[in-house]
């Protein structure tokens, strides 16, 4: 069952279908760290560039399929798209987006592509 998302989570998803960069970086504390695909990017600067080429340069796009509340963090499941090279990717690729929020600003998202578990 999916919650309600935070205002601010809202905003990064709808800035990043919409390829606005600097919106994107509005939703970002000024010490935020990213780790996209088991990369630390960490501060303005290094997030801007990845924004810049692998969100907006790639046209990636995210669906909310789930949302979850989980103590201090919120966790997204989304399926993304975009122009990136989806060679040994699956048809449709859910990401699972793990956010911590600190005054109404994002300074944690971690992304992975989580594997089902037999557990």
């Amino acid at each position: 069952m999916s919650e309600p998302i935070p205002a601010v989570i809202a905003e990064h998803i709808r800035a990043i279908n919409a390829f606005d960069t600097d919106a994107i970086m509005r939703t970002f504390a000024p010490d935020a760290i990213v780790n996209d695909n088991r990369r630390e990017i960490a501060g303005p600067e290094a997030i801007r560039r990845w924004v810049e080429k692998e969100i907006v340069g790639d046209k990636v796009t995210m669906e909310i399929r789930e949302v979850m509340e989980r103590r201090d963090s919120t966790i997204v499941r989304a399926r993304y798209d975009g122009l990136y090279d989806k060679t040994n990717l699956p048809p449709e690729l859910i990401l699972s987006n793990y956010f911590t929020v600190l005054d109404g600003r994002i300074t944690t998202l971690i992304i992975i592509f989580n594997q089902s578990s037999p557990f």
